[in-house]
């Protein structure tokens, strides 16, 4: 489950800079579909790693 978060992480940060050179090159559609996939995969770490009014996150609940 690690390894899955850590790559999510890195896809959130190299996403809007591939997306950034998809608009320039005229992809429109594409860029705006690719900053719409960032923010989802952002918010989808961000449940996976918020802790609750216990302390622990979703991630660390699940079995090894």
């Amino acid at each position: 489950m690690n390894a899955v978060l850590s790559l999510l992480v890195l896809a959130v940060l190299l996403l809007p800079v591939l997306a950034w050179s998809l608009w320039r090159r005229g992809a429109r559609q594409q860029a705006v579909l690719m900053l719409v996939l960032t923010f989802v995969a952002a918010i989808n770490v961000a449940i996976w790693t918020w802790p609750d009014a216990a302390g622990t996150a979703p991630a660390g609940q699940l079995p090894q």
